[in-house]
């Protein structure tokens, strides 16, 4: 039953991405040209995003516990401290040169274009570069590591 879920959600989840056309780099970098073409539409797909998670957390907040696990992995942490802001300063760099977010870019690979591949390659490899200068394993069993 699980795999069905994630089967769906990863469905629902690709079909937004692409009806949205996050899956087309020009689209979004036209959402950051602000004085040039700029596209606002990009906005809309946020807002959008950002009610049916509010709605969607207002909902899961609800239960007890997860659906299929024994309880919700909520971070602990509230520190804003030089990896996050480097992280996430780094993410949006990316973004904007590539015009690919990490997570829009994965259903885009049904696309064929190499650039999809060229660009979550070097995600692959700034991941793996993080590990190393981390001290971490490259790969690991846990899904928390």
């Amino acid at each position: 039953m699980r795999l069905i879920f994630v089967f769906v959600t990863g469905l629902v989840f690709g079909l937004g991405i692409a009806i949205s056309g996050m899956m087309n780099p020009a689209k979004v970098l036209n959402f950051f040209d602000l004085a040039g073409t700029w596209d606002p539409s990009l906005a809309f797909v946020m807002g959008g995003a950002l009610v049916v998670t509010f709605v969607g957390y207002r909902l899961v907040w609800r239960r007890d516990s997860p659906l299929f696990a024994s309880l919700f992995q909520i971070p602990t942490s509230k520190v804003v401290d030089t990896k996050l802001i480097g992280g996430s300063a780094l993410f949006g760099i990316g973004w904007g040169i590539a015009g690919f977010c990490p997570g829009a870019a994965i259903p885009a690979i049904g696309t064929g274009r190499w650039e999809v591949l060229l660009f979550l390659g070097a995600v692959a490899m700034g991941l793996a570069l993080a590990r190393i200068l981390q001290g971490q394993p490259l790969f690991s069993r846990s899904a928390n590591a």
